[in-house]
């Protein structure tokens, strides 16, 4: 059941996304920063928790979940250190998110040729 959630929470996404990209002037890099910000605040008031249980992959894999990851990193920064956690915190769970979409594509990289 969990592969049908994760397919339904992952296709909605995809289908808002491409609904803003039809009918708005916004670019891909607009939407990603919108997703990512909306993951925060999904994050903030407790849903995206919830919206990972019940999709797994399907919601931990989408750009949305960057801007969860940093919300969950600077939360905790901020119980465990205080002020200066919201900032050191950051790197905690973005950090790694950020080093392996950078590792993967470096191997896809490796294994695939680029066309002319």
């Amino acid at each position: 059941m969990t592969f049908i959630w994760a397919f339904i929470i992952a296709g909605l996404f995809c289908v808002v996304a491409q609904i803003i990209i039809d009918n708005t002037k916004l670019t891909p890099g607009h939407i990603t920063s919108l997703f990512t910000v909306l993951g925060a605040i999904l994050a903030f008031f407790g849903l995206y928790d919830k919206l990972i249980k019940l999709a797994g992959g399907g919601a931990s894999t989408i750009i949305s979940n960057f801007g969860y990851l940093l919300y969950k990193g600077a939360y905790e920064g901020y119980l465990e250190q205080g002020v200066l956690g919201l900032f050191t915190g950051l790197f905690t769970y973005g950090g790694a998110a950020v080093v392996g979409a950078v590792v993967f594509a470096g191997l896809v990289a490796l294994i695939f040729k680029p066309k002319d």
